[in-house]
């Protein structure tokens, strides 16, 4: 069988459209693929950070994203995602620009969730930065009609620290993780109706499942989705056994 070629790297199945960060990212980050279940390949857009993509979203990022997609779809990856949920903000510009499927931001699983569990509780959603989440956002992944309860980051220590404000490099990670699962504890004890919850940063997927044991609710995250995505562009037969 003849391929066409073309592509310095094959094999990956998700692109990852990357801030520029460099702070520690421990296993289940999406930028560490240690951990992961599923071959990835990194395409960095120097000078967008976490700070300026938070606080200072303008028009003039979307190219850079858009040149990166387009790399990465001709370098072969099946779908593309990014290492920040505020990405959402570009869904719309991003899948556009590229044939193969765009999910830019995990908050693109809170009408998923929504509908999982009945349609009536509101979800949770764990952010970064609550007031860096606008409408804007939520509309880019279609998720503006969806009720959701919110809790950010932003008064945080160690975590908004070194993410937010990108003081420093070096990180407690234990304090980290003991920040968001009491973030994340609050949240509920504030919105006890919801039934569900959705981890719009990256960072906090390495902490999931200890927020879900607290919680003992589905936590729906970027690795979560990245995983589906993978299973849906690269199906293989099922092998088994049927009666004699």
């Amino acid at each position: 069988m003849k391929h066409a070629g073309g592509q310095n790297i094959c094999g990956a199945t998700i692109g990852v459209l990357c801030l520029e960060s460099y702070f520690p990212k421990p296993p289940g980050h999406i930028k560490n693929p240690s951990a992961l279940p599923f071959p990835l390949l990194y395409e960095t857009v120097t000078g967008v950070t976490v700070p300026k993509l938070l606080d200072n979203p303008t028009a003039e990022m979307l190219a850079p994203f858009v040149a990166a997609a387009k790399r990465l779809e001709a370098e072969g990856v099946r779908a593309i995602t990014g290492s920040c949920g505020f990405l959402a903000l570009f869904q719309k510009e991003l899948s556009e620009a590229v044939s193969i499927p765009v999910f830019s931001s995990s908050l693109i699983q809170i009408p998923l969730a929504y509908q999982m569990t009945g349609a009536k509780a509101p979800v949770g959603v764990l952010t970064a930065k609550a007031s860096a989440l606008t409408t804007a956002h939520l509309a880019g992944v279609g998720a503006e009609n969806v009720p959701i309860r919110v809790m950010g980051l932003e008064d945080t220590d160690e975590f908004a620290a070194v993410i937010l404000r990108n003081e420093r490099t070096e990180m407690d990670l234990s304090l980290v993780e003991d920040e968001v699962v009491e973030a994340a504890k609050r949240l509920q004890a504030n919105a006890p109706e919801i039934r569900s919850l959705v981890l719009e940063c990256t960072d906090l997927p390495p902490y999931a499942a200890k927020i879900q044991h607290a919680l003992k609710l589905p936590v729906f995250d970027i690795v979560t989705l990245s995983e589906m995505a993978h299973r849906v562009t690269t199906r293989s037969p099922y092998s088994g056994l049927m009666p004699w």
